[in-house]
């Protein structure tokens, strides 16, 4: 488990394909206090260490793995947004997020409003019942909070982000290109309320 607050911003140092995606990952994590087998969210994929490093770590990612997240995102020299396993007693400073991409999303806009960037991010159809004001969303594993939602005639939903300065800071978000694809989690609570609705429809 995880919170989406962001400790550090790792570098894609090598990408191999083997049978799996072998990723090298630059961090500035101690990596004497990180254990082989240790779980860590990269852009909000939690990926096991299986071999570390002074100043890096390697993960193996499945095909289904790079499949299911945002497209280019696992190239060589790329940027991550790092977090470490959520430790019992640790402050719960973001929202309970589990590392598991729902869907992936693309920048429609960014503007600046005030010190703040004013992101729409276009969400695919079948996460738009679980996005709500006020409501909860990890973008590129970061800990966000949805200010606005507009569906979209083709069942799509855009919703709106404000981006303080520290956090476009600490994160991957102060490169926001064109089109730039992001990986989205729900709320845990969305997803569960999502599944028990889908069900009692099936059983009327």
């Amino acid at each position: 488990m995880f919170t989406g607050i962001i400790t550090d911003i790792g570098t894609i140092r090598t990408h191999e394909q083997r049978g799996d995606l072998r990723l090298v990952i630059e961090s500035g994590y101690d990596m004497e206090t990180v254990a082989i087998g240790a779980s860590i969210a990269c852009s909000g994929a939690c990926l096991t260490v299986v071999e570390k490093g002074p100043g890096w770590f390697a993960v193996d990612l499945s095909a289904e793995t790079v499949a299911r997240t945002a497209p280019g995102l696992w190239a060589q020299g790329g940027k991550l947004n790092l977090e470490r396993a959520l430790k019992v007693g640790d402050e719960l400073g973001g929202h309970i997020v589990t590392g598991h991409v729902d869907g992936i999303g693309h920048l429609v806009s960014a503007s600046r409003e005030g010190d703040s960037i004013r992101l729409v991010i276009s969400a695919p159809a079948e996460l738009a019942a679980a996005l709500a004001a006020k409501g909860s969303i990890t973008l590129d594993g970061i800990s966000l909070t949805v200010n606005s939602v507009e569906d979209q005639p083709d069942g799509s939903v855009h919703f709106g982000l404000n981006i303080i300065p520290h956090t476009a800071i600490a994160t991957t978000l102060d490169s926001l290109p064109d089109g730039r694809a992001f990986n989205l989690e729900i709320d845990v609570l969305a997803r569960y309320l999502d599944r028990m609705q889908s069900l009692s429809q099936q059983m009327m």
